[in-house]
């Protein structure tokens, strides 16, 4: 027995272990390596063996039929993907909302002072047929993304993916798996596409308007042999479809995406299953809880954001009060180095007052003596100017008398010329007739009186002679005299009215100063500086024409 037992060990030990290859996972966001072990299949000698985890049969509704989270963030991806590489083809419009909502996806609610220009530099959001079919920049997509990224705030990650696929599952090439067909042996090309809602036929050069569907509800059967597949319709009076698939395993791969389709196409429009009704419940449940979690956070943010602001106000609020009472500590200072300052300037002002006051009443009085004194230099300046205008008179009386004396000595003069012409003629005719009547004067001892005058008439002529030389003398002496009793008093009088222009200057001057010194009175009594004293300006001239 011992011996039997020992060799059962041994064979034990000997038996061979299962041969294991390397697979790797590839998902949408993350790589996962794993070992297996082999069995009949064969399997491919790269190592590690890759396969990628991708959804084969796309929902018709995503929001009904997502129920797990990490389900749709998967999808999400998966999607996302083909758009971007262009596989599913999406307008820029269109482009521009998935791709604010794939940013509210990633990095949460926009926030200015974090999200800075050029914060999506490195994220692709955009098909390069986009971006190419308009000439904008990066920071151009950046701004219009943004604008729509900005409207997206409170929503959480799985709403924006959810409202993504919503949107994404609009599209014409939404789902769609294109193959390369012909549809008779002439080989007409053509596109099958299979989906969700049926079979489509497209033309090879439009993937986006099918030339003829097939709706999952409207076949009847599909089958295949080797190349030919036949689509039967419900409607037996509609003509069977024929198209031809030159690969085997490309038939194979049509062939389970018509089934797969077609199964889910049913089951869709089925009452769920208890394990799906489970499933939606707990997923009902969960997003009921995360939403409500989600809610919390928001008010726990809220109320944390509102506490920060409240702090913050309270400190800015606490350094105004600060800097109030530092501002207002300053102004107690200046107010008690100012209330001093004007207690000094009011005792200042007080004397000051006192001081003003005695000025004033200086200068009242001296107003009172200079008003009183330009009365009297009134009445003066009016006397003398009455006098100036006698003197003027004066003046022109006299330059009239002297006038009129000129001319009578003019006069006089003529009429001495005229007396010494006649004289001359008068003796010379005297000699004539005397040395005629030489004989009768002889008889005579004593000449006849002259006539009274001392006036001859001689023949019948009238003519008068002054025989006496003392008259003619003593009337040109009495010319003289009366010219220069004339020039005296023309002497007189302008020594008179020199006098008299002197005073009036005088008085002109005393009245200006007297003026200036009121005006000063006024100014100081006021606090005014003294106006400088007044100067007669030089090239003033008074002149009077003495006759």
């Amino acid at each position: 027995r011992s011996g039997a037992a020992s060799k059962m060990s041994i064979l034990g030990l000997k038996k061979k272990q299962p041969k294991t290859f390397k697979v790797k996972v590839i998902t949408m966001d993350a790589e996962m390596e794993f070992s297996c072990e082999v069995l009949d299949q064969e399997v491919p000698k790269d190592s590690p063996i890759t396969f990628h985890f991708l959804a084969k049969f796309f929902p018709e509704k995503v929001e009904e039929e997502l129920v797990q989270e990490i389900t749709q963030h998967l999808f999400f991806l998966q999607v996302k993907k083909q758009i971007l590489d262009e596989e599913i083809f999406c307008s820029p419009e269109a482009s521009v909302l998935l791709a604010s909502y794939a940013v509210q996806a990633k990095y949460g609610d926009y926030e200015p002072n974090f999200h800075k220009p050029g914060f999506l530099a490195q994220d692709e959001l955009l098909p390069k047929r986009v971006l190419m079919q308009y000439q904008m920049t990066a920071d151009m997509w950046e701004e219009k993304i943004t604008a729509w990224y900005a409207e997206h705030r409170g929503i959480a990650r799985d709403e924006a993916e959810m409202d993504y696929l919503k949107i994404a599952q609009d599209l014409d090439m939404y789902g769609v798996s294109y193959f390369a067909i012909t549809q008779n042996k002439r080989d007409t090309d053509l596109l099958l596409g299979v989906d969700a809602q049926g079979l489509h036929i497209y033309s090879p050069n439009s993937k986006l308007n099918p030339n003829k569907s097939f709706p999952w509800s409207g076949i009847r059967n599909i089958s295949y042999s080797e190349k030919e597949f036949t689509i039967k319709p419900l409607d037996k009076k509609k003509d069977v479809f024929k198209f031809y698939s030159s690969q085997l395993r490309v038939n194979k791969l049509i062939l389970q995406l018509c089934i797969g389709n077609h199964d889910l196409f049913m089951r869709r429009r089925k009452v769920d299953s208890i394990e799906v009704q489970q499933m939606k419940s707990q997923a009902k449940e969960e997003k009921a809880r995360k939403k409500v979690e989600r809610q919390i956070l928001a008010r726990e943010k809220q109320m944390r954001e509102e506490a920060e602001r409240a702090k913050e106000e309270m400190e800015r609020r606490l350094f105004q009060l600060q800097d109030e009472a530092r501002l207002a500590n300053e102004a107690l200072l200046r107010s008690e180095e100012t209330a001093d300052l004007l207690a000094e300037k009011a005792q200042i002002a007080e004397e000051e007052a006192k001081l003003l006051a005695h000025k004033a009443a200086e200068a009242e009085q001296e107003r009172q003596r200079i008003e009183a004194t330009a009365l009297k230099t009134k009445e003066e300046k009016r006397l003398m100017e009455q006098k100036m205008r006698e003197a003027e008179q004066l003046a022109v009386k006299l330059v009239e008398q002297s006038e009129r004396r000129s001319k009578e000595a003019d006069h006089l003069k003529q009429d001495l010329t005229e007396a010494k012409d006649a004289e001359r003629r008068a003796k010379q005719k005297l000699l004539e007739i005397t040395k005629t009547s030489y004989p009768l004067i002889a008889a005579y001892s004593t000449p006849p009186p002259p006539p009274e005058g001392g006036d001859l008439a001689l023949g019948s002529g009238s003519m008068r002679i002054d025989f006496k030389d003392s008259d003619m003398k003593r009337l040109s002496m009495e010319i003289e005299r009366e010219r220069l009793e004339y020039v005296e008093k023309s002497k007189h009088l302008q020594d008179q009215l020199k006098e008299l222009k002197s005073e009036i200057e005088s008085l002109k001057l005393e009245e200006q100063q007297q003026q200036a010194g009121v005006y000063s009175l006024r100014n100081e009594a006021r606090g005014y500086p003294p106006e400088p004293p007044y100067m007669p300006h030089s090239n003033v001239r008074t002149t009077l024409h003495a006759p």
